[in-house]
């Protein structure tokens, strides 16, 4: 499903930022999902806030989110956080989410023509994450709740929310794209009015440049049509053109096809990312090394389809002999298509020419990426400027400066990083899960070990489990090499020499920094 806007809105809500992972993996891109809208009309609320707002062929669904303990004591609503506040409503959940409904399509009748809504089915539901709810009542019926155990099953149960409205409603139509979209574009729309960047508080620039990338990311949509249609691909594109984000959608196209397909990386952290989008029976994600066994517990001999992310990293014979036995057909006639990035970014792999040469004397059709869908025009620009790299073209428009800094030694670096942190958070308003910090190094051999009273506090370690969710609560930390493939908001890019283009700089650079969307920060060792 796709999200608007593409990470969370900066709120202290946990169980919010679960929701949001859940709908994210739900569907496909048919769906939207709209975090915190805020309707200019309510029934009986000044300032009204829907926490989703969930837009698809099944109609308009508004979803009420509430964390922690529930309870509901002689009609009162008790709300109970992780740090044991409670907060008591006589208005419970269920009224909330129906009142927020009517609001939101009063607001959208002043707006769009009656005909455009008339085909609409509309319902509403409440998600508990954190508790398991078994209580009948007359404010509800069971396909409106989804307690922690069904709220797993993100897709499932809001199927089953859909079917309880469309069978009490009057219309239950199937919506295509063109009468989805000026309701999406209602909902959302896409302005950019410009301004002068100093102008522009840093939350609101990013949130604007975030707008921009779902734009572009619909724009690649094209492509996926063209690599579906053809049974082998080679796809080439440099960092943020979109090569996830199709082999994600081509992943989904051939299941639906009804073909066992195999979508197979070389890093365990992208692995994990691409699980956590994924969950679909007839596609198995795998690493390259794990891929015999993952075909054996599928419980099939070979797979019907193939589809291979940061391929550069597995241009070597032994990969391809590999990724040969195991699908129906082999390289050579089988199904697949092979996404890769030849930017200098193969880290951990060596690069093999005649493994790449094969793969061309098969005669796939070549879909070169253009357009970047990740980062801002400021970013690419800069990347391109200073490394020589080929990201495409266009980027997500205005945003940030590239905000450089310089340090003599290891302590400086790690100061100049807190202030930066604070500087983000605190003054930018970003999330702090929306900031990656990425070294070279390990975290013990970073620069952050000589501030450690502030890393302790501020600063979480990812893993590669670390992908299948979002953390709000802390800055993320990882090395160069284990993100590649990854991206956020916001990267500090930490333990490295400045750039330079004319001395030749190594690939570190050109992953990390291509891994920001919005904002890149240098904290940069000198001397």
């Amino acid at each position: 499903m796709r999200m608007v806007p593409n990470s969370p809105y900066a709120t202290g809500s946990q169980a919010e930022k679960v929701t949001f992972e859940r709908l994210r993996r739900a569907f496909d891109d048919r769906f939207v999902a709209f975090h915190s809208l805020k309707p200019t009309r309510h029934p009986h609320k000044r300032f009204p806030e829907i926490d989703f707002v969930v837009c698809g062929p099944e109609g308009l669904y508004v979803l009420e989110v509430k964390g922690g303990r529930i309870a509901c004591r002689d009609g009162i609503w008790e709300y109970r956080d992780r740090y044991d506040n409670v907060s008591r409503s006589q208005e419970g959940p269920f009224r909330q989410a129906e009142s927020a409904l009517r609001g939101l399509m009063d607001t959208l009748f002043t707006g769009l023509p009656a005909n455009v809504l008339a085909p609409v089915t509309t319902g509403y539901g409440v998600v508990f994450p954190d508790c398991n709810w078994r209580e009948d009542g007359v404010e509800w019926e069971p396909p409106m709740l989804a307690d922690r155990r069904r709220s797993m099953d993100m897709e499932g149960w809001l199927r089953g929310l859909f079917e309880h409205w469309q069978a009490r409603g009057k219309s239950g139509e199937y919506l295509d794209e063109d009468a989805l979209k000026p309701i999406v574009g209602f909902l959302r729309p896409q302005v950019d009015a410009p301004a002068s960047a100093d102008t522009v508080p840093l939350l609101d620039q990013v949130r604007d440049a975030g707008r921009r990338i779902e734009r572009l990311t619909d724009d690649q949509m094209r492509m996926v049509d063209v690599a579906a249609a053809n049974p082998r691909i080679l796809c080439a594109g440099g960092a943020g053109t979109g090569k996830t984000f199709l082999a994600e959608r081509l992943a989904r196209i051939w299941a639906g096809e009804a073909l066992n397909v195999a979508l197979v990386c070389r890093s365990p952290w992208l692995r994990h990312f691409l699980a956590s989008r994924l969950s679909i029976p007839e596609v198995t994600i795998s690493l390259i090394g794990g891929i015999h066994l993952d075909c054996q517990r599928a419980g099939l001999e070979r797979f019907d389809a193939l589809i291979v992310d940061e391929g550069q990293d597995l241009f070597d014979t032994n990969s391809i002999e590999t990724l040969d036995r195991i699908l129906v057909g082999g390289l050579e006639t089988g199904r697949w298509c092979w996404f890769h990035d030849l930017n200098n970014q193969s880290l951990t792999a060596e690069f093999d020419q005649q493994a790449k040469d094969y793969l061309e004397s098969l005669d796939p059709v070549r879909i070169p990426l253009r357009i970047n869908c990740r980062n801002t025009r400021v970013i690419l620009e800069w990347i391109q400027d200073t490394l020589g790299a080929d990201l495409g073209t266009r980027g997500a428009g205005s945003g940030p400066e590239v905000r450089q800094h310089s340090a003599g030694s290891p302590k400086e670096a790690a100061e100049c990083v807190a202030r930066e942190v604070v500087e983000l958070v605190d003054v930018g308003g970003l999330a702090p899960g929306s900031i990656t910090i990425l070294s070279p190094f390990d975290y013990g051999e970073s620069c952050l070990t000589e501030d450690s009273s502030f890393a302790a506090s501020h600063i979480r370690r990812l893993d590669e489990y670390s992908m299948r969710g979002t953390e709000g609560d802390k800055v993320g930390f990882a090395r160069i090499d284990q993100f590649k493939g990854l991206e956020n908001e916001a990267i500090i890019v930490i333990d490295l020499p400045a750039p330079d283009k004319l001395s030749g700089s190594g690939p570190a650079h050109y992953v990390a920094m291509s891994r920001a969307r919005s904002v890149l920060s240098l904290v940069q060792m000198i001397g």
